[in-house]
């Protein structure tokens, strides 16, 4: 029950282990969060059956029905998928990274009829609720460095997997980030009731925020971001530097953004295969990260991978959609985008909500000057980042860290609404 769910939380994080043993740990003293039955602890637990379903199936897959085109030119490099591969199979230990993950204080609540899975870590409610969201192809983990030291400064930090990603699922249908932005704030509310919020969110997670801004502007403090891709649907580019930076992504995201077309419309046929397939997923999954990613290239042009991600920390990544069973449900989203039009805000729209930009230097999605993103939103913060791409909180946890506090620290000094 409700109480259950304070008790637990208490005993959980007591014995989370580094980086989070900083955090000051207390008991739930809100009242609200113990009245609600909507809420469960949540053990993760993936059956001997399905890991030797999974093992089984990676083990059978038939390297020689697989032409290599050599490097990463005409997608994933195949070489660094057998290394990655070999690896599943000769060393990674999925029990081991479970009991790690069970260390964290994971819930799932039911919210609108959708079952969310979410991490709570508190803080000594010094500071204002902090809720922390990921995209596609990532998870949860990617903020695993950043939880410990937000709780250590007084926010309680919330981590949800999106709707239809790892233990997010099943859900009842297709979830765009529109609808998936009023599911987090339905979940804030069921967690601390009225009292207000910041969102920090790259990928879906920006779209997300960025709605939630929109949608729900006196329930933010504020929100961050390290991508924008949401904007009003009449704000053009209008000065030189505008109109190159969308030209060069133009020319960027013709190359780069087939997987999107795929599963913004026929994600069901894509997951016909990726369902049964764990190398499948598991190729379509580090693609990404080896061209999103901030990397150094080897001499034949492909992404040096092995410098910044480790095989373990790319497998769990993979394991939290192929073991639940969640790499289909995951692309759906993408579907939903287009079903619901959420890609722009109306023309005219302007987002009130004080936003913070750190705008990495992500080789793909490339940042847009502040000139623009000020047409649509209101910018109390910029930072251009020296280094870090697509999946900044894992790529570099330290810069994310320091620009989300710098953030937090701008809005508390008296920046809001305009």
């Amino acid at each position: 029950d409700g109480d259950q769910y304070g008790t637990l939380s208490y005993e959980v994080l007591r014995s989370i282990p580094e980086p989070l043993s900083n955090t000051k740990i207390s008991r739930l003293k809100r009242p609200r969060i113990r009245e609600k039955k909507m809420i469960s602890p949540y053990m993760i637990d993936i059956s001997d059956e399905r890991l030797a379903t999974i093992r089984a199936k990676v083990e059978a897959y038939d390297w020689s029905q697989l032409p290599d085109a050599r490097g990463w030119t005409a997608g994933v490099g195949v070489d660094d998928l057998k290394r990655l591969v070999a690896y599943w199979l000769d060393v990674y230990d999925w029990r081991k990274v479970e009991h790690r993950l069970n260390q964290f204080p994971n819930f799932t609540a039911d919210v609108e009829g959708e079952r969310l899975h979410f991490v709570h870590v508190q803080g000594d409610g010094s500071k204002p609720p902090i809720l922390l969201l990921h995209g596609w192809p990532g998870s949860y983990l990617e903020f695993e460095r950043l939880v410990g030291p937000l709780a250590a400064d007084g926010h309680d930090v919330i981590v949800p997997s999106l709707p239809g990603f790892a233990f997010s699922r099943p859900i009842t249908g297709i979830i765009g980030p529109r609808r998936a932005a009023e599911l987090m704030h339905v979940l804030m509310v069921q967690l601390f009731g009225e009292s207000r919020y910041i969102v920090q969110g790259g990928d879906w997670g920006a779209h997300i925020a960025s709605w939630m801004a929109y949608t729900r502007p006196d329930a933010l403090l504020g929100f961050h971001l390290n991508m924008v891709f949401v904007h009003a649907e009449d704000a053009t580019p209008t000065t030189p530097e505008e109109k190159d930076l969308i030209s060069r992504r133009a020319a960027i995201l013709d190359w780069e953004t087939g997987y999107n077309h795929e599963q913004e419309t026929r994600p069901q046929t894509l997951g016909v295969a990726m369902a049964d397939s764990p190398v499948g997923a598991a190729g379509w999954i580090l693609e990404k990260f080896g061209k999103w990613a901030d990397l150094p290239q080897l001499a034949d042009g492909s992404p040096d991978i092995w410098s910044k991600f480790s095989e373990e920390e790319l497998l769990t990544n993979i394991m939290l959609y192929v073991a639940p069973s969640s790499v289909v449900s995951a692309t759906w989203i993408y579907h939903g985008k287009r079903l619901e039009g959420s890609d722009h805000f109306p023309a005219g729209a302007r987002v009130k909500v004080p936003v913070g930009i750190a705008a990495f230097p992500d080789p793909v999605f490339l940042p847009p000057p502040r000139s623009f993103v000020e047409k649509t939103y209101n910018v109390v913060h910029w930072s251009e980042m020296s280094s870090g791409g697509h999946f900044a909180a894992l790529e570099q946890p330290d810069l994310m860290l320091a620009d989300l506090r710098a953030f937090i620290s701008t809005i508390a000094g008296g920046k809001s609404h305009e």
